[in-house]
């Protein structure tokens, strides 16, 4: 996160994950659509309710958040465990997961999903991790930072491990979002012990609204409601006034983002198939791409990339794994095409 915070500027930028923010024109707001004071003491209810219907769930298990995933998975991880409990976390993941983790003092088990399985979860491999101490076991799907799916038949088994065992599953689940109209059920109508969080941040371009959300069974979204007034006491209304109206025109922001990722992906296929010292796990949809570089070292080819083109990309050792790097296709789609025209000069010069 703070190397995302404090990264050089580049013109080309690979390394966005979620979609080009949208011009504050573009949401079409009026002045009579924003408040500065409501009543959202423990969730402003045309948010929650908007969210609900958004997710196709009981209002009673929204819990709204304005730090966006971020904070939700601070909150929803809070409520979740005790110092020292047992947490289970897939492999690569997002790092402030990890973070996370570490600073609510769990002790943290990992288990494998790698790119010879096309990074999807191996439950049996996950069955064999699993221990009486297991409070907590972490996914992100789609997967970050590969975009692989986890279908609804392996959360389902996931979610019967951890009924078990007595254990939870966390699922960040912000970019299911940019699947769009084609995105499978939240994971949370599978069972009462799957947690999902979420934001309007990746798929729509609306980062700035810092809209999040976790969704859970209904007493433990009470006791994150009520656990959140340590953390953040009540969101800006502003900002949630806002995001009732984005929330009402989605539509039109979709249209947006599809035609940005579906210029962007068929752009990186195209690279891809003409490189030979890359190979990725190739999937249909989500905002990134993983691949791995064969020769040379990742470090090196950021560095000239960076210094020499004016383009980026995300180095994949933030993922644990030091040889890939992650490509984000939300750019303006001429600038994505030139940088992925630029990521081909710098490795033709590695290869010289």
């Amino acid at each position: 996160m703070q190397w995302a915070k404090t990264r050089p500027k580049v013109t080309y930028d690979l390394a966005l994950s979620g979609i080009l923010n949208l011009p504050f024109d573009e949401l079409d707001a009026k002045i009579e659509d924003v408040d500065l004071n409501g009543d959202n003491s423990y969730g402003y209810r045309p948010l929650v309710e908007a969210l609900a219907a958004h997710c196709q769930v009981d209002p009673a298990s929204v819990v709204t958040i304005s730090g966006g995933t971020s904070m939700a998975n601070h909150l929803a991880m809070a409520a979740a465990i005790e110092h020292g409990d047992e947490v289970l976390i897939e492999q690569p993941t997002y790092e402030p997961l990890l973070a996370l983790a570490e600073y609510f003092g769990a002790n943290i088990r990992r288990f494998p999903r790698s790119f010879e399985n096309d990074f999807r979860v191996d439950v049996d491999d996950l069955a064999k991790q699993i221990t009486s101490q297991t409070k907590l076991i972490v996914l992100t799907n789609l997967h970050n930072p590969t975009s692989t799916l986890i279908d609804e038949e392996t959360l389902r088994r996931v979610g019967e491990l951890a009924r078990d065992a007595g254990a939870r599953v966390l699922v960040d689940e912000v970019y299911l979002e940019a699947m769009f109209e084609a995105a499978p059920r939240s994971c949370v109508h599978l069972g009462p012990q799957f947690i999902s969080t979420s934001s309007l941040t990746k798929g729509y371009g609306l980062s700035g609204l810092r809209c999040g959300w976790i969704m859970a069974e209904p007493n433990l979204a009470q006791r994150m409601r009520l656990l959140h007034d340590v953390f953040g006491a009540v969101g800006p209304h502003p900002a949630e006034t806002l995001s009732v109206l984005a929330l009402k025109k989605l539509p039109k922001f979709v249209d947006r983002a599809k035609t940005i990722l579906e210029t962007n992906r068929a752009t990186l296929k195209d690279f891809l198939d003409s490189r030979e010292e890359l190979k990725a796990v190739r999937t249909d949809y989500g905002t990134t791409s993983f691949p791995m570089l064969l020769k040379g070292r990742v470090d090196e080819l950021w560095s000239a990339l960076n210094d020499k083109y004016d383009t980026a990309f995300v180095p994949g050792r933030f993922f644990e794994s030091p040889q890939h790097l992650r490509i984000g296709m939300c750019a303006e789609p001429e600038l994505f095409r030139e940088g992925t025209t630029r990521l081909g000069m710098a490795l033709d010069e590695m290869k010289s």
